[in-house]
């Protein structure tokens, strides 16, 4: 399996996702007669899809809307909602900084310690205005991270990583135990990120409830420029979800796999799906909404690391609301816009009425799906040629 690269060396072909397309089924359905709700513990939500632990992306007022919504937003327990009783303002300093000062400000920003007593507030100030609490930090500190958030009445931790696995040595600091860790907290645990089917199984062992895969594919995100490291989402999630239906046949247990990024539009997310993710994690399309704290920028959580940085602020603009985002209606032609409404559409042509069937969809390898007959489009810079 793979192809040469030179003598000894062979590599596997690993696909993204303007590589393939989706096949239409058999039988259509309408779209507004299929299931896109996923689940995790007993937690069920109708919106498969989770905003990024982003500073750009997520506050508490943000993670409230979305849960009315229907969905979840994870707050970033590293970023400035725990650094600053005052967040807003910070957030202001970042959007209007010059893009030759902006990665210095960052690293400025962020050396201010986390202040414990701020993440039990962000918590209880979104389970007071009825929000999903749900909240991300890295393995280093998730156990007294964990500990706070759960006692302040969290529903779900993240522990996230630019690459997670089960086994990590470390003779600076002591190592989080995933296995300990995910038996003593109470609330559902997400682990992330890895891209691999050996990770994916050794960490579904763990007890843990959901993955995050991805590593690099992030808008805002530029590991794979800085350390060379990742897998294209396509070929990653095929292989995450080979090691969920192994897991699940061997053991009679589901944990849901969650594709963490690369995927700025309707179609994206849809492919994602097809793929074999249970639910998805965005932030820039998020980041685009008028409730996103960033003010139309956007960067990763890496991005402000002292000795090296792993991503950029970007601005994405602001063009519309979070409801407008998720449930339009559309107001532009690129598909990035009405996230759920691509998505119900696309299941109404495959024929799938739940995102388990979903997941059955033939897929085809296109390297030419998006620039096919797409002359007009490229020339006047609309729709799929933007």
């Amino acid at each position: 399996m793979g192809m040469w690269l030179g003598r000894g060396r062979k590599a596997r072909r690993c696909y993204g996702f303007d590589e393939i397309a989706l096949v239409p089924g058999n039988l259509t359905i309408n779209p507004n007669e299929v299931d896109t709700s996923w689940q995790i513990g007993d937690k069920k939500f109708r919106v498969p899809i989770i905003a990024s632990a982003m500073d750009g992306v997520v506050d508490v007022s943000f993670a409230v809307a979305m849960s009315k919504l229907g969905g979840i937003a994870a707050l970033n327990l590293e970023g400035v909602q725990t650094r600053y009783e005052k967040p807003q303002e910070v957030l202001r300093k970042i959007a209007s900084a010059g893009p030759q000062e902006v990665n210095v400000l960052l690293q400025q920003i962020y050396k201010q310690p986390i202040k414990e007593k701020l993440i039990a507030k962000r918590v209880r100030e979104i389970k007071k205005k009825e929000g999903v609490a749900c909240v991300s930090s890295i393995p280093q500190r998730a156990e007294r991270f964990g500990k706070i958030a759960q006692d302040a009445g969290c529903d779900i931790f993240i522990v996230q990583a630019t690459v997670t696995t089960v086994r990590h040595l470390s003779s600076e600091y002591k190592t989080l135990d995933f296995h300990k860790f995910c038996k003593i907290m109470k609330i559902p645990v997400i682990i992330g990120n890895c891209v691999t089917y050996q990770t994916t199984l050794e960490l579904m062992e763990t007890g843990v409830k959901a993955l995050l895969i991805g590593i690099g594919p992030g808008a805002a995100c530029t590991t794979r420029g800085v350390l060379g490291l990742g897998v294209p989402q396509v070929t990653a999630i095929c292989d995450a979800a080979a090691a969920r239906d192994f897991y699940f046949k061997k053991n009679s247990v589901y944990v849901p796999i969650i594709a963490d990024g690369g995927m700025s539009t309707g179609g994206d997310i849809c492919k994602a799906f097809a793929c074999g993710a249970d639910a998805v994690m965005v932030g820039s399309a998020f980041a685009r909404t008028k409730e996103a704290p960033g003010g139309g920028t956007h960067w990763g959580m890496a991005t402000p690391h002292a000795n090296l940085p792993r991503g950029t602020r970007i601005h994405v603009g602001t063009t519309g609301t979070l409801e407008e985002i998720l449930f339009g209606p559309a107001r532009l032609d690129d598909g990035s816009q009405n996230l759920v409404g691509a998505l119900q559409t696309c299941m109404g042509n495959v024929g799938a009425k739940t995102i388990r069937e979903l997941q059955l969809t033939e897929l085809i390898i296109a390297p030419s799906i998006r620039t096919e007959g797409k002359l007009f489009q490229q020339a006047q810079r609309v729709g799929m040629g933007k």
